[in-house]
């Protein structure tokens, strides 16, 4: 495997675990405080997750672009074109998603146990802290989505990031730049690459829901 191979495959994996790390924690955040406090326009908060749960790529990106671009708002700050801006983009896409599968997870949770946990005297706290140790298994599968959603991305990231050799060039960016160049054995070998980490991923969470049912 030549040099550029592994640098564009760290970079996705680096880009993309970094994007859901940061997703997770403000998903989770986010999702436990829908979920256990009602309040007035707690309805439409979740709906405007679920719609921007299909957010397109292109248009995140192309917002990002002009924030980030010398006469935007983050302009002076010189993302735009770097690894960073790319994860920002990221976290945009998978924001929504892992916070809306972690609120359908919680709530389902929270419904079947809440009344068990009362009757058992616990607090407040200790009953939020039991939902979410209970709901672990689908919030983990809702990071898991998120992480899809990342590394599979090209729309937002090639918009920010530019894809640029040995810079800012992913999987899914490599694959659309080496095609459009008729490379296609560079391109399928990436593309076999991008497949092997989602099987990966995906088999790590089967043997840890497998692990969790024992």
């Amino acid at each position: 495997m030549n040099s550029e191979i592994l640098f564009i495959t760290f970079l996705s994996l680096k880009i993309s675990l970094t994007a859901v790390f940061i997703a997770s924690i403000m998903s989770i955040f986010l999702a436990s405080i829908i979920s256990f406090k009602n309040f007035y326009g707690k309805k439409l908060i979740v709906n405007l997750i679920h719609t921007f749960m299909g957010l397109p790529p292109v248009v995140v990106g192309l917002v990002l672009y002009l924030i980030l671009s010398r006469n935007g708002f983050l302009g002076g700050l010189d993302l735009l074109y770097t690894p960073t801006a790319m994860i920002i983009a990221q976290v945009i896409l998978a924001l929504p998603i892992i916070t809306g599968i972690s609120i359908n997870v919680i709530e389902r949770v929270e419904k079947a146990i809440k009344e068990t946990i009362i009757s058992l005297g616990a607090t407040t706290l200790q009953g939020y802290i039991k939902i979410i140790k209970e709901a672990r298994h689908g919030i983990m599968i809702a990071i898991v989505t998120g992480f899809g959603r990342t590394i599979s991305e090209v729309g937002a990231i090639i918009i920010v990031g530019g894809n640029i050799k040995f810079h800012t060039r992913t999987l899914t960016t490599a694959i659309v730049s080496e095609t459009s160049k008729g490379e296609f054995k560079f391109a399928l070998t990436l593309g076999v690459i991008l497949i092997l980490i989602s099987f990966f991923v995906n088999y790590a969470l089967t043997v840890f829901s497998a692990s969790e049912e024992k």
